[in-house]
């Protein structure tokens, strides 16, 4: 298959070193989903503020992802994109910000993402508005759902619409709710969503277990993975560290030494995209093989490790998937 500009620019210039293992990683992905096996992706760090959503909705839409696990921030922070671009600050000389302009940032109601400050009241409020609603509705039917699920029930429902700023087709949360795409967001807590359903919680307006928590996420996760698995198997492609990737690459371990499945297959294609140094205490900066120890990966599993921005990378990496 003859590959799009993008793709032939990478595959006659990224030759050695990290440009080397992003095409080798993107190869493998192509090749993973040939040979019809599924592909989960881990978003960390404020990779929907950074609006991956313009390369990832698009991976959605073309089946090319088909799970994914994010933090709550990222569950969010592509709906407040959606809904409130316009009103968004970009700093670009962030590096230079003294304690005094970040206080004035606060003051002004901005929180800011690396070079982009979002809009607590057009952006934050503007959803906490919608999903408190369907929170409490949900507690008077007696029903729980995950956060993902609140979230695609408001952008399905149409009532964001009218405040898109975005073209839609950027959002790959809207794209995912299109999809019913399955998504674990374990640490839901540790979101602005998440400290806002707390305080209602602590205010006794609403149930503690409306939403339903993250061991829920993980029993739900052993399950689909099991359904989900068979043949070439899944793939584990990791954007950044932390919890959005530990979190789901345990579900093997836990299913194959915990629960004693002997049947359970490893992940069957492992990537991660970071630039955290290994060693130095910092799990999320270990190199695949060290997963093969926890039991998460086969010592014949492809491996990738890119030691580079995510932002530049991962975008890089779905467009060669995509064929751009």
């Amino acid at each position: 298959m003859n590959k799009g500009p993008i793709s032939s620019f990478m595959k006659k210039n990224f030759l050695h070193f990290n440009a080397a293992a992003l095409v080798d990683a993107a190869q493998a992905y192509e090749e993973h989903l040939q040979q019809g096996g599924k592909m989960m992706i881990t978003l960390a760090g404020a990779m929907s503020t950074g609006e991956i959503g313009i390369t990832l909705a698009e991976m959605i839409r073309q089946d090319k992802v088909h799970i994914i696990s994010c933090t709550g921030a990222n569950l969010e922070e592509d709906v407040m994109n959606l809904v409130a671009h316009h009103h968004y600050k970009r700093v670009p000389n962030y590096r230079d910000l003294t304690p005094e302009d970040e206080w004035k940032l606060l003051q002004e109601h901005y929180n800011r993402v690396t070079d982009t400050c979002i809009p607590e009241e057009e952006a934050m409020r503007r959803i906490q508005s919608f999903l408190h609603q369907y929170w409490k509705e949900a507690e008077q039917k007696g029903k729980r759902f995950f956060p993902h699920e609140f979230f695609y029930q408001v952008l399905l429902s149409g009532e964001l619409k009218k405040f898109y700023e975005i073209d839609p087709n950027n959002s790959w949360m809207l794209a995912a709710a299109e999809k019913n795409l399955p998504i674990v967001v374990p640490g839901w807590e540790d979101s602005t969503m998440g400290n806002v359903y707390a305080s209602l919680v602590i205010r006794n307006e609403i149930r503690h277990d409306t939403v339903r928590s993250g061991i829920e996420y993980m029993v739900w996760l052993a399950d689909w993975y099991r359904q989900n698995s068979s043949g070439k198997g899944v793939g584990f492609f990791q954007i950044g560290g932390g919890i959005a990737g530990d979190f789901p690459i345990c579900v093997v371990p836990m299913m194959y030494q915990d629960l004693g499945w002997k049947d359970v297959p490893f992940w069957s294609y492992f990537c991660q995209i970071s630039d955290a140094t290994t060693s130095f205490g910092g799990y999320s900066g270990a190199v695949p093989n060290e997963k093969i120890t926890w039991g998460k990966l086969d010592k014949s599993t492809p491996k990738f490790m890119i030691e580079s921005d995510a932002s530049i990378v991962a975008p890089l990496i779905f467009a060669w998937v995509l064929n751009y």
